[in-house]
C-alpha cells in the first residue's frame, strides 16, 4: 500500500473523519502500512486523514529515552473519545501535514481516552505529558483541525506569510 502525506493547505485536512464500523482486513492493512510510513517520515503520530483515509483511526509511537520508537510501543487508536481532561501545558508542535513549521500550542496536561483497538475491543487509556499532547493533536486531525488552528490571530498571520514563502521557494527549486 503506497501512502503519501496530505499537506496543508489541502482542503481534505479540514474534513471530519467518519466512525469506523468494520474492523476488517482493509483496516488492518491500512494500520500496518501507516506505522512504517510514519517512522520513515520522522513522525510520532499519524491520523488516517493525513494519508487520505477520512476514517477515525490514528497511530502513535512516542520515542523512548533513547529516541527510538520500538514497534511494541505502537498505539493504534480507533474511534477515540476524550472523556476527561485536566491541567494545561504548552508544547512546541510540528506536523507531517504542515512540514518544517513548529509552534507552541496549549493543550490539556492529562486526558482519559476511550477508544477501540484494531479488532473493535473497547479500551481506556489515561495519558499525560507528550502522550496526552500527541493524542490531542491526532484527534484534532480527525475533527478537521490542524495545530495551526490553535494559534492566535497574529501568530497565524505570521505562519501564513512564512508558509507561502516556503512554498514559493520549493516551487523555484523544482
Amino acid at each position: 500500500m503506497q501512502l503519501t502525506i496530505v499537506e496543508y493547505p489541502d482542503k481534505r485536512l479540514k474534513n471530519k473523519s467518519k466512525e469506523i464500523k468494520n474492523f476488517d482486513a482493509e483496516l488492518h492493512k491500512l494500520l500496518d502500512a501507516m506505522h512504517p510510513f510514519m517512522i520513515e517520515t520522522n513522525g510520532i503520530g499519524l491520523a488516517a486523514i493525513q494519508v487520505n483515509y477520512p476514517i477515525r483511526a490514528l497511530i502513535l509511537n512516542i520515542p523512548n529515552e533513547d529516541g527510538e520508537q520500538p514497534p511494541e510501543n505502537l498505539l493504534e487508536v480507533i474511534n477515540p473519545v476524550i472523556t476527561a481532561k485536566s491541567g494545561e501545558t504548552s508544547y512546541q508542535e510540528g506536523c507531517l501535514s504542515v512540514p518544517k513549521f513548529y509552534e507552541d500550542v496549549t493543550r490539556y496536561e492529562k486526558i482519559t481516552l476511550h477508544y477501540q483497538d484494531r479488532y473493535g475491543n473497547t479500551k481506556t487509556l489515561e495519558a499525560d505529558d507528550l502522550l496526552a499532547i500527541a493524542l490531542q493533536h491526532e484527534i484534532d486531525h480527525l475533527e478537521g483541525i490542524l495545530f495551526i488552528d490553535h494559534l492566535s490571530y497574529s501568530r497565524r498571520k505570521k505562519f501564513e506569510k512564512e508558509y507561502k514563502r516556503m512554498l514559493k521557494e520549493r516551487k523555484q527549486k523544482k
